[in-house]
């Protein structure tokens, strides 16, 4: 029995040395797995959080819209935190801006796609 406690002290004290490189080999696949997660699922998510407050910044009074929930309709009215959307003629539904999932058509887009209509008449 004092055979294997020896034994046990003299790997301990030849391990001393190599503790940070011991370290490094266990953290690195742990190091790997998050390097991964982050171009793959964090770094994504950021970038399109971020087309999306852009675009929440750029609705305009005549953009046609799609909101969260499906309904399609034009911006009638723009305030700070709601807009007001015109879904059919005189009804008008008044909602939260981060509500908007896409822009379907830009109001400055309508506008001159009307008058091409128009004119091939």
């Amino acid at each position: 029995m004092d055979f294997f406690i020896r034994e046990a002290w003299a790997q301990d004290a030849a391990m001393g040395g190599g503790d940070t490189t011991a370290m490094l080999v266990q953290f690195g696949p742990l190091i790997l797995i998050f390097a991964i997660f982050y171009f793959l699922i964090i770094r994504p998510q950021q970038k399109r959080q971020k087309e999306l407050r852009a675009m929440l910044s750029d609705l305009g009074k005549g953009d046609k819209v799609v909101t969260n929930s499906g309904i399609h309709g034009t911006i009638f009215k723009l305030g700070e935190d709601t807009i007001t959307v015109e879904i059919a003629d005189k009804v008008r539904i008044q909602m939260d801006r981060g509500q908007v999932s896409r822009v379907v058509q830009k109001a400055k887009d309508a506008s001159s796609s009307d008058s091409d209509s128009k004119d091939e008449s």
